[in-house]
């Protein structure tokens, strides 16, 4: 089985993650057993495929979607072996009916591409009322499918070991050391390690960040303030990434995500500035689309959702709410080609929904880990938490 996806020109403006409709048309021809079939799917502007409506269908302007499927090649014709068919999908059509509908673009564009394998198969939603309903309920329960199929691999485990180093300071000694914890949580299975210098060096120190780059051996990602100060330390130390986040001196811990839209110059100008020294940049930001769009926008690698809300909500209600909020934009995110983590209190009870999100690249977890660790050691509590996160 081939699905080629190929990309007008006429299109070359919009923001496509060509790599997710790839995924999913592939995804898709596999859930109709179409192994060993060419599909061609070809995305394009509405100047194009007005023109193809009125060759082949004598239908004045575009349409959303056309099929073509090779078995129906004319009098004479014989499909090449194993040649399903062809499909054309205009993206500025689809981008008008997502508007209209209140879904994003590759949301809309998705439905479209099951539309139309659907009819290079033989569903036909003009021959009779009752195939009309069938093809709707198939194409619905397809959508479903590959909504909730992850479209990367289960999440990484990234452990913040801050709560290591507060218990430190609150002593002023050498013990318990961030750094030899850094290696437990490897030890016990964690795909990476975080940790925050603040510009109070309230936890960890500059000496932590300095040996855990040297010791680290998964991944190291540095949350920090867009302060002068944290910026030359990172740009020393090279982090394999780092994550810039809001902070307060009369905080406890973070609050809520960075307003990326009021620090855009700034912001700017530093991941510019990581950029050059090879550094990934993610923006801690809440679930909001302006914000996303707003990271995209002065050039982050990836965005960090905060989960904050979501694990503090009060009600049931409130908390599918949360959930649901930082479903979509995770979604959003992910589709304008931002790469997707999550973090801020989430725990072995909530954890679960949020790593099952198809878009969740990593979860960022400290809290809880830590203090689950005074009960039942570090190596323990990490594993129980993969557990939960490698469940999905």
């Amino acid at each position: 089985m081939a699905v080629h996806c190929s990309f007008s020109n006429d299109i070359a403006h919009y923001s496509l993650n060509r790599r997710l409709l790839q995924l999913r048309s592939e995804h898709l021809a596999r859930l109709l057993k179409l192994e060993g079939a060419d599909v061609s799917v070809v995305f394009l502007g509405d100047a194009e495929m007005a023109a193809y409506n009125e060759q082949y269908r004598r239908k004045n302007g575009p349409t959303n979607v056309l099929s073509f499927p090779a078995a129906e090649g004319g009098e004479g014709f014989v499909a090449p072996e194993n040649e399903l068919g062809d499909i054309l999908i205009s993206v500025d059509t689809a981008r008008r009916e997502a508007g209209q509908q209140g879904h994003s673009l590759h949301h809309r564009l998705t439905q479209l591409i099951i539309h139309g394998m659907l009819h290079l198969i033989g569903y036909d939603h003009e021959r009779s009322e009752e195939e009309a309903v069938r093809m709707w309920d198939y194409e619905q329960e397809l959508f479903q499918q590959l909504q909730t199929t992850r479209s990367t691999a289960m999440p990484f485990l990234a452990i913040n070991v801050d709560h290591v180093a507060t218990i430190r300071q609150a002593r002023g000694g050498q013990e318990p050391d961030p750094v030899l914890a850094a290696s437990l949580c490897e030890l016990a299975g964690a795909d990476g390690i975080v940790v925050h210098l603040r510009e109070d060096r309230r936890h960890i120190q500059d000496r932590d960040v300095r040996l855990l780059r040297q010791t680290v051996k998964t991944k190291l990602n540095l949350e920090m303030a867009n302060v002068p100060e944290i910026v030359d330390i990172a740009v020393e130390v090279v982090p394999d990434m780092v994550t810039l986040v809001p902070e307060k001196r009369k905080e406890l811990t973070t609050e809520g995500g960075l307003d990326v839209l009021a620090n855009a110059k700034k912001l700017t100008k530093t991941i510019d500035k990581m950029r050059k020294a090879g550094i990934p940049v993610s923006l801690f930001v809440d679930a909001d689309a302006a914000q996303v769009q707003a990271a995209l926008d002065v050039g982050a690698t990836f965005v960090e959702l905060h989960t904050g809300r979501y694990c503090e909500a009060r009600t049931m209600e409130e908390q599918e709410q949360q959930f649901r909020l930082i479903e979509q934009t995770a979604e959003l995110a992910y589709e304008s080609g931002l790469r997707v983590n999550a973090g801020h209190g989430l725990d072995y009870r909530n954890t679960h929904p949020i790593a099952a999100l198809p878009y969740i690249e990593e979860l960022s977890i400290g809290h809880a880990v830590i203090s689950r660790a005074v009960l039942v050691g570090l190596e323990n509590a990490v594993r129980e938490m993969l557990t939960i996160v490698r469940s999905v």
